[in-house]
């Protein structure tokens, strides 16, 4: 029997659409939503074929809300909602049922995939945040640093991603966490570089990491570091992308995370915005605010592939040899 698991550690690409959506009332709204779990990879494959070389896929999330709504019994482990975090700044929670990250080398396969994913479910569900992003220069951020240095790569972004037999019923699934930062530009291009690089802890321009004597206690990537209890690094697999709106003066961040366990990403957000200790807090968060947080489960690909109307309350549907 083979699970597939959903392209959680695909390579990353230069466009994306990461869209949030809530599951209306109502059992329609339910069976339509289970529905598109099982049409999912056919709308993927349809909108694809037009672009053979364009790298399209869609990776569909669930809260967990909407997890005893849609499915029942069982239920993956570790799934919860977002937790707030309050400390010197504050990541909220904010409402998500449903999330579809969709991505591509060109911004109109993702736009079509979800234009057409939302066309079938129509009625069913509500869009409560939609974030086009994309790949800036050579891969930096708004702010000018390049993201995503220290993500694993091969195999061990496999390990740091997947569920394995610590819940061996949903193994192959992943948990991510959602974000969205909105820069104050103005302040950050205030400071001069080495105070920047200070905040970071990467110089701006090779994006070679600062020694780790010269690094602070408050370096966003000294708090984003985290070990186990054998002393290894515990890995997460970001896809951030920037995104902007010129008119309304938006320029931001969409911070998407995927990991094995929520706890590993849960744990730089506490480091974060509360700090290590408490009040070291990541400095970025004074030109940098949460305005979005949300928490979903990313099952295999052959579970959405068996999902139906008769889903709920039953056991986690059979995996489908491929």
């Amino acid at each position: 029997m083979n699970t597939e698991s959903q392209a959680v550690a695909a390579k990353l690409s230069r466009a994306a659409i990461f869209l949030v959506a809530t599951v209306n009332d109502g059992e329609d709204a339910l069976a339509a939503v289970r529905a598109m779990c099982g049409d999912l990879a056919g709308f993927v494959r349809a909108v694809g074929f037009r672009n053979l070389d364009g790298g399209l896929s869609c990776i569909m999330g669930f809260g967990s809300d909407a997890w005893d709504r849609l499915f029942g019994a069982p239920r993956p482990r570790e799934l919860h909602p977002f937790q707030e975090i309050g400390g010197s700044h504050r990541a909220m929670a904010t409402p998500g049922d449903i999330l579809f990250h969709i991505r591509a080398r060109d911004m109109d396969l993702c736009f079509e995939l979800a234009m057409q994913i939302i066309r079938r479910l129509d009625g069913a569900v509500t869009i409560v945040d939609e974030t086009h992003g994309f790949k800036f220069f050579d891969q930096r951020d708004m702010i000018g640093f390049v993201d995503g240095t220290e993500n694993p790569v091969g195999q061990d972004s496999l390990d740091a991603v997947l569920i394995g037999d610590e819940d061996a019923a949903f193994a192959g699934g992943s948990y991510v966490i959602v974000q969205k930062y909105l820069h104050d530009l103005d302040g950050w291009n205030a400071l001069p570089v080495e105070r920047q690089e200070a905040i970071i802890g990467r110089h701006k321009l090779s994006d070679i990491e600062l020694e780790d004597s010269m690094k602070t206690s408050y370096a966003h990537n000294v708090l984003t570091s985290i070990t186990g209890e054998d002393g290894e690094e515990l890995k997460i697999v970001r896809d951030n992308m920037p995104f902007g709106s010129i008119g309304k003066g938006e320029f931001g961040t969409y911070f998407i995370g995927y990991a094995r366990s929520p706890t590993r990403t849960e744990r730089m957000l506490r480091n974060m915005f509360v700090g290590d200790p408490p009040g070291n807090y990541d400095r970025l968060l004074d030109f940098s605010r949460a305005v979005t947080g949300t928490l979903f489960f990313v099952p295999p690909a052959t579970f959405l592939g068996s999902a139906g109307p008769g889903a709920q309350s039953s056991a986690t549907p059979k995996a489908r040899d491929e």
